[in-house]
C-alpha cells in the first residue's frame, strides 16, 4: 500500500540520459510511495523548468565510456544544473548520478573501479555520518539503513586534504558498515576511502551515494523500506 506524502506541490526533476537505467524506478517510486509525478528532462535540453529538486538517476549514461559519468558531466543540460544547485536546489545523485556529480565538480572527490575489479550487486548496511546537513540530522537515529548497491565503479576516493575537508565540514552522509553501525574492511564492499558511501555539498543541499534507496522501499521485494527515510529527507530539503 502507498505511504501518502505531505510534500503538497514540490516540483522534482529527473535527468534522462542515454543510457539511464534507473529513471523508471524512481518514476515508479515516487509516484506509488511519495505521491509525486516526476518531471522527465532530456540531456539535450539547455535550460531546466522550474524545479525545488532535481534527481540524477543510476544506470550508465553514454556506456560509461572514458569513465562512469565523464561524458555525462559535459551534456548540454549540465551548465542549467550547476547554477540550479549553485543557486541551493536540492539535488540527489544515485549510483551513476553520483559519479555524474563529481565530473560535474558539483560534489569533490571521484568513483573509481571497485577495488575487487568486479561489478558488484548485493545489499549493505550504512552508518549514517554526523554533520550539520539535513539527511544526518533527519536519519542519525535511524541506525544503520540497509540497501542494495550495484556497481563497478563505485570506489570513492579523495586526497588527503580533501578528506580532511570533508570531516572537518560535516559533507561525508554515510559510510559502510555492519548493522549495528560499526565499521570494518569486510563492510566496505568496495574499498571507499574512509568507507564512504555518500557525501553532501557545503550547504549539504547535494547529495551523492552509490547505494540505491530507491531499491529499498517495499518489503515484499525483500530488503527494507530505509530508501523511503532518505528519499523523504531529499523532499524536505526542498521545502
Amino acid at each position: 500500500m502507498a505511504n501518502k506524502s505531505v510534500f503538497g506541490d514540490v516540483r522534482v526533476g529527473l535527468l534522462q540520459y542515454p543510457g539511464s537505467n534507473c529513471d523508471a524506478d524512481c518514476l515508479d517510486v515516487f509516484a506509488r510511495y511519495l505521491d509525486i509525478s516526476l518531471i522527465p528532462i532530456w540531456h539535450t535540453e539547455h535550460a531546466l523548468p522550474k524545479l525545488d529538486a532535481l534527481i540524477l538517476p543510476g544506470g550508465f549514461s553514454y556506456g560509461d565510456y572514458l569513465r562512469a559519468g565523464a561524458l555525462a558531466g559535459h551534456a548540454k543540460i549540465t551548465p542549467s544544473i550547476r547554477e540550479f544547485a549553485k543557486a541551493g536546489g536540492s539535488v540527489i545523485g544515485i549510483c551513476n548520478g553520483f559519479q555524474i556529480l563529481t565530473e560535474m565538480g558539483l560534489l569533490p572527490g571521484t568513483l573509481l573501479k571497485n577495488a575487487s575489479g568486479r561489478f558488484i550487486c548485493r545489499q549493505v548496511h550504512l552508518n549514517v555520518a554526523e554533520g550539520a546537513s539535513l539527511y544526518s540530522k533527519a536519519l542519525s537515529s535511524s541506525g544503520s539503513l540497509t540497501m542494495p548497491i550495484a556497481h563497478g565503479e563505485g570506489r570513492y576516493f579523495i586526497d588527503d586534504d580533501g578528506l580532511e575537508r570533508l570531516r572537518g565540514e560535516g559533507q561525508v552522509a554515510f559510510r559502510y558498515s555492519d548493522e549495528n553501525g560499526e565499521l570494518s574492511d569486510q563492510t566496505n564492499p568496495n574499498g571507499s576511502i574512509d568507507h564512504i558511501a555518500g557525501i553532501v555539498s557545503t550547504n549539504g543541499r547535494v547529495l551523492g551515494m552509490m547505494p540505491h534507496p530507491e531499491r529499498a522501499v517495499d518489503t515484499l521485494i525483500g530488503g527494507s523500506q530505509d530508501g523511503l527515510s532518505i528519499l523523504k529527507t531529499f523532499l524536505q530539503s526542498a521545502q
